[in-house]
């Protein structure tokens, strides 16, 4: 007669599947006998960045970020074909230096990327992103293959790892392909002339490239804050749609409560305070004092807002 097998999942009177303690359990039975567990083999990156990227939503994204420019790009075509000034005309943009970004934006490829970075930075930019952060682990929730994951089994503090690693790696590849791309269209449609600040002045290449290069660095940064908030709400709820919407909402809440002036000087508090800080890199000298603030304030935020989603997800039973 056959001896049965130990088995290395939880059984009564043991952790399920879906609660915190499985996978220490499995470690300790390694120690006695070789069990195939090997955490690191779980949920490889590799896996899950080809999964995000043949997800429509990736490919819709991509779709979205490659053709905004091309629409710009065509529509100040035909607003200086139509005007009889032979210029765009100046919106208000409620930030300074944004009503300069629209004049000079059909003055060469390097203003026309700035430009776009500005109308993009404010909501479109936050949506993919918080899409990206959001849909992590609320997806997996709302397919019913969370636990699944979990039972595999994967552990938790990988699998979020594993998640995050990827949601930031596309978050900030969406930061970066659209200032780069709107670089590219900007000098098809409108040549390769020098960049103009909008503060007056003018830079070569190499320095218009670096102070375009410090704008995305910092806008990156700063889209750290919606990556954190999102993946907070991706990890308590399990609607992908209520996760991206909540963070957008928020960061659209923070930015109304900032133009509020009478709340000086607690407004410099709000997460989103220093977000179009990057303008001062667009003078003939870089001002750093906000963005350096900005910067350390993001920061704060993100990693509180990492630790609560950690500390959540370890601690809460996987139902769904």
């Amino acid at each position: 007669m056959t001896q049965p097998r130990d088995n290395p999942l939880p059984s009564a009177g043991h952790p399920a599947p879906t609660r915190r303690g499985v996978h220490s359990r499995l470690m300790q039975l390694r120690a006695v006998h070789d069990n195939g567990f090997r955490p690191e083999r779980t949920l490889r990156l590799k896996v899950e960045f080809v999964r995000q990227l043949h997800r429509r939503r990736t490919q819709l994204t991509v779709l979205v970020l490659l053709a905004l420019p091309v629409i710009i790009a065509l529509a100040f075509q035909i607003s200086s074909s139509t005007s009889s000034a032979g210029a765009p005309s100046q919106g208000g943009s409620g930030r300074a230096g944004g009503s300069g970004l629209v004049t000079l934006a059909t003055t060469g490829a390097t203003n026309f990327a700035l430009f776009t970075e500005f109308a993009s930075d404010g909501f479109l930019l936050v949506v993919i992103v918080a899409l990206f952060c959001g849909d992590t682990v609320a997806s997996e929730a709302s397919w019913a293959s969370l636990r699944y994951l979990l039972a595999i089994p994967v552990p938790r503090s990988r699998l979020l790892r594993q998640k995050l690693i990827v949601a930031l790696s596309l978050s900030f590849g969406a930061n970066l392909l659209l200032p780069a791309w709107s670089y590219v269209v900007g000098g098809v449609f409108f040549g390769w002339a020098p960049g103009q600040s909008p503060l007056g002045g003018t830079f070569s290449t190499g320095a218009a490239l670096q102070r375009l290069l410090i704008v995305v660095c910092y806008a990156s940064v700063q889209s750290l804050l919606v990556a954190a908030l999102a993946f907070l709400l991706s990890v308590l709820t399990d609607a992908p749609l209520g996760a991206v919407g909540g963070a957008t909402m928020l960061v659209v809440v923070s930015n109304i409560l900032d133009s509020i002036t009478a709340l000086d000087p607690y407004r410099q508090f709000l997460p989103t305070h220093f977000q179009y800080s990057w303008l001062d890199a667009l003078g003939q000298s870089i001002v750093w004092d906000d963005m350096l603030r900005g910067t350390g304030l993001v920061l704060v935020y993100s990693a509180v807002f990492f630790a609560i989603a950690w500390w959540q997800f370890q601690e809460k039973d996987i139902l769904s």
